[in-house]
Formats: C-alpha cells, structure tokens, sequence
C-alpha cells in the first residue's frame, strides 16, 4: 500500500498508523496473557481478537473525524537506511 521495497513499514508510519498498530500488538499481549494461551492456535485466536479491537477503534476514529487512520502517504520521504548509508560517505 505504500509503495515501500524493503524499508522498515513502521519507519513510513503515521502517529495514528502506529498507535492503531500498537493497541492491536498490546490488546494480543493482554488477552493471550489473560487467557493463558498456549500453542499456535490459542495464540491465533488471541491474535484475531487483539486486532479486531484494534481495528475497531480505529474505525470507529474514521467515522468521528471523516480521515482514513491508514493512507498510501510515507511519513519519511527517505528510508532511514538510505539516510545512514548516505551519512557514512
């Protein structure tokens, strides 16, 4: 969606991209902690439900404020690796 080769996708994130992106991760933690989940498909499941409530709130952000949270715009316009490539020479 953003074009990207083989930069770091959360190097192109938005504030509000990786907010989203973090709720999903920190809810997972939570609910397979909370669950005590063990093996792949309990953690499956548990994966499933962090991100519907990450995806949730997010849209329910979009209705509010009428914006898409995720868009096709890179937050850098130049990789950090290439910055640091370039800062070596």
């Amino acid at each position: 969606m953003k074009g990207l080769e083989r930069e770091n996708l959360r190097d192109h994130m938005s504030d509000l991209e990786l907010i989203f992106s973090m709720l999903g991760e920190a809810a997972t933690t939570e609910i397979a902690r909370r669950k005590d989940a063990q093996g792949f498909g309990e953690n499956k499941t548990a994966a499933r439900k962090g991100g519907r409530f990450a995806g949730e709130a997010r849209e329910k952000l979009e209705n509010e404020t009428g914006n898409k949270v995720v868009t096709t715009e890179n937050y850098l316009v130049e990789p950090e690796g290439r910055k640091r490539l370039r800062g070596k020479k």
